[in-house]
């Protein structure tokens, strides 16, 4: 662990200001009456400049540390084992419970493939339960999930937190269709980004032909999207995003994944996607 060794400066500056109040007040007593009143003055500057400053102030002198690595032929300490075992049997075992099943394997790819789109499929859903209002699309950017594929068969939730290791919030943002535009030329830009409830195409660098619910996006027009909160503050260089308010009710995107395949398996089903054509390149 660090050592920092700190000090304060608060019996520094309180004694100098003591000090100069104290000699004031001295001089005050053997002169006459305007230099007494000069002095006085002085001597309740510095006693408010005393008051004001009498409060404790940390500031770091130094900093000592030492790294230690870990490697797999370092030696255990079992001390340390039984400590952690009860704690680390309780979250084996529950990263290893398997919330759902694959009917194949899902994939991560560009511009759409069958992994992001069940990740966006979650997200739009939810986003629409948590926060009980219309939510128009929903969009993660590419390195927002950091496995490239889903085996088929089992999915458990340690697997999930694999796909989704940071504590990404789903955030709503009201966009402008113009600014909207924006979002979807950057993502066109990056060659495409797992989305929901919008569909686009890709020319060059810039989206086209965009599509929400089957209308045409409108620049006037307003939309409400989800994204992780990431992107929302700028993350991906997504700075469109930045300025815009957010509503925010703290649901952790990982768990709204989590939920979203446990609700699909409720219901006997498998876990299942197909390219459906939302983010496609043309020439």
């Amino acid at each position: 662990m660090p050592k920092i060794d700190l000090f304060s400066d608060k019996i520094i500056v309180c004694s100098f200001l003591l000090s100069w109040s104290k000699f004031n007040y001295l001089v005050w007593l053997n002169y006459h009456d305007a230099m007494r009143k000069f002095l006085f003055n002085q001597l309740w500057f510095f006693a408010l400049l005393f008051t004001v400053s009498c409060h404790t102030i940390y500031q770091p002198t130094a900093v000592q540390y030492k790294d230690y690595r870990l490697a797999a032929g370092a030696a255990s300490d079992e001390k340390l084992q039984s400590l952690l075992k009860p704690y680390a049997d309780s979250v084996n075992k529950s990263m290893n419970d398997v919330i759902a099943v694959a009917a194949t394997e899902l994939e991560k790819r560009q511009p759409e493939g069958t992994l992001g789109n069940v990740m966006a499929d979650a997200m739009l859903a939810k986003a629409r339960q948590k926060y009980k209002t219309t939510v128009d699309a929903s969009f993660i950017n590419y390195g927002g999930i950091r496995l490239p594929s889903l085996a088929a068969g089992n999915i458990t939730t340690g697997k999930i937190f694999e796909l989704s290791p940071f504590d990404n919030i789903i955030v709503l943002l009201t966009v402008k269709g113009s600014t909207l535009q924006d979002l979807l030329n950057h993502i066109a830009n990056r060659k495409g980004w797992p989305v929901a409830g919008i569909n686009f195409e890709i020319k060059g660098t810039k989206a086209i032909n965009a599509q929400l619910n089957g209308l045409a996006l409108e620049a006037n027009k307003t939309y409400t999207i989800a994204v992780l909160d990431y992107i929302a503050n700028g993350g991906d260089d997504c700075t469109m995003l930045k300025v815009l308010p957010q509503q925010n009710n703290g649901t952790l995107f990982r768990d709204a994944v989590i939920e979203y395949l446990k609700d699909i398996t409720s219901q006997g089903k498998k876990i299942s996607a197909q390219i459906e054509n939302r983010v496609i390149n043309v020439q």
